[in-house]
């Protein structure tokens, strides 16, 4: 089963055989970190567009908070699916790109909201 090309893996419990539970344990705890990140930037992006109805530009930052938030979510299933099912059948961890695209994204929105601020402040 190649679990690289597909971009929902199956369930990866369903094969090879069970790894040292530390090792799922910590794939688990990993997971879990970047799910309270997706909940970080749903929370930012929830409050930037209730919370601060009058600064100029909220609407989209908020948006663009919340799309962040399904992407790390997303991705986090995917990254945890792959490192599992990898464990389980010996084999290498496969590469994520999680980490470029999360970074890249907070970085475009630092430099949305200081220009943003910029505008508002004219």
């Amino acid at each position: 089963m190649n679990f690289h090309r597909k971009l929902i893996p199956p369930d990866p419990r369903t094969v090879g055989k069970d790894p040292d539970y530390r090792y799922t344990l910590a794939n688990e705890r990993t997971f879990l970190a970047w799910i309270r990140t997706a909940l970080a930037l749903a929370a930012g992006g929830l409050a930037a567009i209730s919370l601060i109805p009058d600064f100029y530009g909220a609407e989209p930052l908020g948006l663009a908070l919340l799309v962040l938030s399904l992407v790390t979510a997303a991705g986090a299933y995917r990254r945890w699916a792959l490192s599992e099912a990898a464990m389980r059948l010996g084999q290498p961890l496969p590469p994520s790109s999680l980490p470029k695209v999360i970074t890249a994204a907070a970085a475009l929105v630092a430099v949305a909201v200081a220009v943003l601020f910029i505008l508002d402040q004219a």
